[in-house]
């Protein structure tokens, strides 16, 4: 495994909780035909840029079904995620390597570019997931941010990696849509504690360990607005690793489906768990770093 560099991110080292500045860029690669330069300055300022009309209906529809199927196949998978009080569905990862449309999707024109633009490299996929919140049962996500998770527990040296979410449902502001805190993913809560043994098992069905203070989450909410990101079927959202964000409780009728996909550049493999413990299992965190390509 690769020498373990100075960690210029520390976190759950025992100690206090702490806010620090990042230390790397926001967007990594030069311009070119894939971004126009006000989305990127909105996506370099606020920490995500919407997408809308990423999939027309009929590719909604089969993703989504494809999807559930899977969900459906086995939940006694490692690959699958309960919610912590029932037995309905939250997640179910490593969906690109179960689903030929997804990668197709992921390797296409209308995303591999832009990811490729934002991060200044060819990438290859962290982690693939579809998230559920089922109609009354689905439960919330608290805020978080993933490379705080990803640094501590998988290795991920620097912050270079982004998410796509596609919405498989209406994401409305009452059915737990996505949130975030625009302007927060410039500075890094490195959290107190320590890292539990096998915490994966726990804190994707609800997380307890590096999750920010109410005062920080105070203070980042500061740095810009705090958005609900509703949405049609088929619209999306790109955001930086960094970025704080969560999800309510759906109390609703109406269920909600997300595709979640993380791009990690290619420069930026993972390295030991900063945390001590071995790594996460590969469904969860990949270290085959092969960059994916167009077809």
């Amino acid at each position: 495994m690769t020498t373990q560099p100075t960690d210029l991110y520390p976190s759950r080292v025992g100690g206090t909780s702490a806010l620090r500045e990042r230390l790397d860029p926001v967007v990594y690669g030069p311009a070119n035909s894939a971004l126009t330069d006000p989305e990127r300055e909105c996506y370099r300022r606020d920490g995500f840029l919407p997408l809308n009309d990423l999939l027309n209906p009929v590719e909604v529809g089969h993703l989504l079904f494809e999807l559930r199927t899977l969900a459906a196949r086995d939940t006694e998978r490692p690959e699958v995620i309960l919610e912590p009080e029932s037995k309905a569905v939250r997640s179910v990862f490593n969906v690109h390597q179960q689903s030929s449309r997804v990668m197709r999707l992921l390797q296409s024109e209308r995303v591999l570019p832009i990811v490729e633009e934002l991060l200044g490299s060819e990438v290859y996929i962290h982690q693939s997931r579809v998230n559920f919140k089922p109609a009354f049962e689905g439960r919330e996500f608290y805020w978080h941010s993933d490379f705080e998770t990803w640094h501590v527990e998988d290795g991920m040296p620097r912050i270079r990696a982004l998410s796509l979410s596609i919405n498989l449902t209406d994401n409305t502001a009452v059915n737990g849509p996505l949130m975030v805190m625009a302007g927060s993913h410039q500075h890094y809560v490195s959290c107190a504690g320590y890292t539990p043994a096998d915490h994966h098992t726990q804190s994707l069905r609800r997380q307890e360990y590096g999750v920010p203070t109410r005062e920080q989450l105070t203070w980042l909410a500061s740095c810009g607005e705090t958005l609900a990101m509703t949405g049609k079927e088929g619209s999306a959202v790109l955001f930086d690793c960094n970025l704080m964000h969560g999800s309510a409780a759906n109390m609703t009728p109406h269920p909600r489906a997300n595709l979640f996909v993380v791009f990690n550049s290619v420069n930026n493999k993972l390295l030991a768990p900063y945390s001590g413990q071995p790594p996460r299992p590969e469904h969860i965190a990949s270290r085959d770093f092969a960059p994916i390509t167009a077809p």
